[in-house]
């Protein structure tokens, strides 16, 4: 998640569920932000493969990416067990994941200003400390109210850690080595989503969902230790002054572009159907006629994998369609997968898996990588206010996913999906309608001018 006041253009890297889009710095100072110097090319001291510190920060940062969205998504692949022992349903249950990516969304733009002041090691330590210790307690929860309310309080704090990292990097490390360097923090953020998931499935059905969180909290410990421990000591952070205003007035000009608005609704909406889909699929596989246990329940987030390939390949497919040509072809895909996986094979439902999965990341790629594109100063809060946009629909999708498959089952859930699915064809459709409107009137203009 790129951080709101680097002056950052955007890049995808790979998948990661919540975190696909990352920060690289340009060449010219963004002028919405503080005057940081460009990672320049005569500074000795700065990481790159070879010198002292790189090897350490690549692995503190990428301990970070695996406790960060382990934790985040800690209860997804739990939640039939979570609704069992609170007695609550699909929708109430859903909250234990909606609250935390919600509160994150939410506390992204401000965690990133403070990290301006405060500095990037210092708000990555903190927000860890905080996650990790909030993790230790999520497992004691007395009720379900209690559980939302800590798992709210887990996704703040983690907000801060992905809104300084990309900061850092940038300052730190070499332009020729930050590519890679960003790219073993997203591995880590996918690595820690998919195997988090994973592991609370196994735990949890040898010994219940409390124990499989007090895992995920042990594993979060471990990586905050090695973060703690390796990250080396910023050399290049000058701190500025918080400037709420100008930082409101750049977060207003980028909500009044209709381009990047349109792009953050894309982005809300690909996100809606991919956190209906993986918060309700739990609840489908282990009633019948699946019937499948806990463990394999949790295995079923392997199919992540698939974004890595679909993202990595939205590039070429834009190169040989177009942004709008892409997004056609992620939502035909979206649909054709959640059409499919109404069938009561499992086979079936795997495969629309892995095509919901598949058009989800490239979508979100193509969408993600043109903000950065579009926005011509303060592309650092462009990308976090498309961060933020994801998140929450991210959020809504949780809770409304479960909503529609207490109402309807799995068709409701399609449904839903579907809906979104059409919104973004939608508005897919306005943009091109409004481009050659633009290019007609520019071409009329031209013409009346010679």
């Amino acid at each position: 998640m790129p951080p709101a006041s680097t002056g950052a253009s955007t890049i995808v890297l790979g998948a990661s569920a919540p975190s696909s889009a990352v920060a690289v710095p340009p060449t010219t100072r963004d002028r919405s932000g503080p005057d940081h110097s460009e990672p320049g090319r005569s500074e000795p001291d700065r990481l790159e493969p070879g010198r002292p510190g790189y090897r350490r920060m690549s692995f503190a940062l990428f301990a970070a990416g695996i406790a960060t969205f382990a934790l985040l998504y800690s209860t997804q692949a739990l939640l039939p067990a979570v609704s069992a022992s609170f007695g609550a349903t699909a929708g109430q249950a859903s909250w234990t994941v909606s609250a935390a990516t919600g509160a994150l969304a939410l506390c992204v733009l401000p965690l990133s200003a403070l990290s301006e002041r405060f500095g990037r090691r210092q708000m990555m330590t903190a927000s860890l400390t905080v996650a990790v210790l909030v993790g230790l307690l999520v497992p004691f929860a007395p009720s379900l109210g209690w559980l939302i309310a800590l798992r709210a309080v887990q996704g703040a704090a983690l907000a801060g850690l992905p809104a300084s990292a990309m900061a850092y990097l940038a300052e730190e490390v070499r332009p020729k080595a930050l590519v890679a360097a960003i790219g073993l923090f997203v591995a880590g953020n996918s690595i820690g989503g998919m195997s988090g998931r994973i592991l609370t499935g196994w735990v949890a059905q040898l010994w219940g969902w409390r124990a499989a969180l007090g895992a995920v909290g042990l594993l979060a410990v471990a990586c905050a230790v090695v973060f703690h421990f390796m990250i080396p000591k910023a050399r290049h952070f000058t701190p500025g002054s918080l400037n709420p205003r100008a930082l409101a007035k750049t977060v207003t000009g980028h909500l009044a572009d209709p381009l990047l608005r349109r792009l953050y609704a894309i982005g809300a909406l690909f996100m809606t159907v991919f956190g209906a889909v993986y918060t309700v699929i739990g609840y489908r596989l282990v009633e019948a006629p699946f019937s499948l246990p806990q463990g394999v329940v949790g295995s079923i987030f392997l199919v992540y994998l698939v974004g890595t390939v679909s993202s990595a390949a939205a590039g070429r497919l834009v190169a040989r369609l177009g942004r709008r040509g892409a997004l056609y072809l992620a939502v035909s895909t979206t649909a054709a997968g959640l059409l499919l996986s109404l069938a009561d094979q499992l086979a079936a439902v795997l495969l629309g898996l892995v095509l919901i999965t598949a058009g989800f990341f490239a979508g979100h790629a193509v969408a993600s990588s043109s903000v950065s594109r579009t926005a011509t100063t303060g592309r650092a809060q462009a990308s976090a206010l498309y961060q933020s946009a994801y998140y929450l629909g991210s959020s809504a999708g949780g809770t409304l996913g479960a909503v529609a498959f207490h109402a309807g089952g799995w068709t409701g859930t399609v449904a839903l999906g579907l809906l979104a699915v059409l919104g973004v064809v939608s508005i897919t459709l306005y943009g091109t309608r409004a481009a050659r409107t633009e290019r007609l009137r520019t071409r009329t203009a031209t013409a009346v001018h010679n």
